[in-house]
Order: C-alpha cells, then sequence, then structure tokens
C-alpha cells in the first residue's frame, strides 16, 4: 500500500489539467499535434508572434502541464498559493517577435500517454522534447528560424537527455540557446523531502516495476557535456528541494558559453518557476543574444 502511495505521487500521470488558455491573454495561436520521436501524440499551443525565432517551452513534471501549476485539487498543503501561470512568459515572448510553443509531456494535460504509462522524469520525456523542435523545424514558415528551448525542472533533465542521445538534439541544428531552470535529479528531490528510508524503498521498489529502472539510477548530469549551444542555468538557491552542489554539477559539466543565474527568493521550489513569469525580460535576454 504504502509503495503505491509513494510511486503514485510521484510517477502517476494527469494530475494536472489545464487551467488557462490563450484567449484569456488575447494571443494569436493555432492548436497543435504532433509526434514525438516514438510516435507518441503530443498537444499544445503555438503562439504566433513571429518567424524568425521560436522558443520550445518544456514544463515541468507530474502536477504541471503546458498552460502552468495550480493549487487547485493538490490537497491542503501547497507548495504555492497562487496559480503559475506560463502564459505570462508566452504573452511576453509574443510581444517581442518570438513565436512561442507550448506543449504537454506525454502523459500530463492532453498529451497521451507513452509506451510506458507512467512518468519517467526524463528519459522517456526526452523523446518530447526532440519532437517539438522536429515539429517546429519542419514548419515551412519557420524554415529560416533560429530555436531557443526553455526548459524547466524536469524539462531540464529531459532537455538534457535529449542532448545524450544518439542522433540527439546536438544534431539539431536550428537551436542555438538553452535556459535550464533549476534542473532536479530524482535522488536529490527525494532526499531533500526528507522521506522515511523504508518509504523511499517501498516506492522505489512499484516504480521500477512500472518504468523498468530505478528512478535514482539515470543521471542527466552526466550528459550535460554533450549541450553544444549557450545555456543559461536558473536557480534559487533558498529552494528546499534540491542539493545546490547537484545544480553546480550540472554547470560545470557544461563546456559552452554558459552563465548561472542564482536568484534570492523565498524559500520554495516553485518561487522560481513564479519567476521566469514575472521577470520574462530577464529571460529573453539570454536568446536575444544567441537568436
Amino acid at each position: 500500500m504504502f509503495g503505491n502511495m509513494v510511486s503514485n505521487m510521484m510517477v502517476k500521470p494527469y494530475q494536472s489539467p489545464l487551467f488557462d488558455k490563450p484567449e484569456n491573454w488575447d494571443l494569436d495561436y493555432e492548436r497543435v499535434e504532433f509526434p514525438a520521436t516514438d510516435g507518441t501524440t503530443l498537444r499544445g499551443w503555438l503562439i504566433n508572434g513571429g518567424t524568425d525565432r521560436v522558443i520550445v517551452e518544456s514544463h515541468f513534471g507530474v502536477q504541471c502541464n503546458r498552460g502552468g501549476w495550480s493549487p487547485q485539487g493538490k490537497g491542503p498543503i501547497r507548495p504555492w498559493k497562487e496559480d503559475i501561470k506560463f502564459l505570462r512568459q508566452a504573452k511576453h515572448f509574443a510581444d517581442n517577435g518570438y513565436s512561442f510553443l507550448m506543449y504537454d509531456f506525454r502523459g500530463h494535460g492532453e498529451s497521451d500517454l507513452g509506451p510506458k504509462p507512467w512518468v519517467s522524469w526524463g528519459p522517456e520525456e526526452a523523446k518530447d522534447v526532440l519532437g517539438a523542435v522536429d515539429y517546429i523545424s519542419g514548419r515551412s514558415e519557420f524554415a529560416n528560424a533560429s530555436i531557443g528551448l526553455l526548459s524547466i525542472c524536469m524539462g531540464s533533465g529531459a532537455t538534457t537527455y535529449a542532448y545524450g542521445l544518439e542522433d540527439g538534439m546536438a544534431k539539431r541544428d536550428k537551436v542555438k540557446a538553452l535556459v535550464a531552470v533549476q534542473p532536479l535529479l530524482y535522488s536529490c528531490f527525494v532526499d531533500a523531502l526528507g522521506m522515511p528510508g523504508f518509504l523511499q524503498r517501498a516506492g522505489a521498489r512499484v516504480t521500477k516495476e512500472r518504468l523498468g529502472f530505478d528512478l535514482a539510477e539515470p543521471n542527466f548530469v552526466d550528459h550535460t557535456p554533450k549541450i553544444n549551444v549557450p545555456t543559461l542555468v536558473i536557480q534559487n538557491e533558498n529552494d528546499p528541494w534540491t542539493q545546490l552542489p547537484m545544480v553546480e554539477g550540472y554547470y560545470n559539466g557544461l563546456t559552452v558559453e554558459k552563465e548561472l543565474k542564482m536568484l534570492d527568493l523565498e524559500k520554495s521550489r516553485f518561487a522560481a518557476y513564479d519567476w521566469v513569469g514575472t521577470h520574462p525580460a530577464d529571460v529573453r535576454a539570454w536568446f536575444d543574444k544567441y537568436l
């Protein structure tokens, strides 16, 4: 029983329905669907802001989707009190000449489940990031566009795994820059939660049966040297759900032009997710340099 409970917290799909829409922001957009590289159907919004530069945003996992995160339905203990609306940054980028692809990872929002019907914290979702880039690259109006990757938490992990794959992201030459917001290894997250060891072990057994591997074993940090575009790493230094040496290891592993932006925000991981939407010009400045 405990194993199923813990595993469900970590890998159960479809834990957060869409709660926002582009019409609320007066955005010109179209609903899109496209395949991940393994054929899983993904769905999202393409916000129209121009044809020269496109941002592909990959959201964080489990209790999130392309629209962001909402405290509704999350129980009495909530890590953040207000909606975190990713359309805030989409609006800013569109107003400044960027198109903006917002899509749901497999098992999130309106996208389909993959062959493994659970959230994998990045290894499976890497195929989604690649599919999103391939979709934009294949549209005729973006034939000459540069692509930037805005990857948040699990999105950062999935993007980094995508760089580690054979014929992976490093082969997509339209991608010119990456912003990685709070990359997080599963093992660091579970340790930071202070979950008793017997619960960790019970959950790990169930999750391994579901996914076919131990979530604590894959390590996207090993793939950071394969990232081949300028990369900005953003991290709240007061984030209680991570281990800062892991973030520093991710940054130190990068061999490209890079910057580590440490934020002094309140003691919540979600504060940095919110910061992206309240300070989108700071994020856009990185893409403006390279796209």
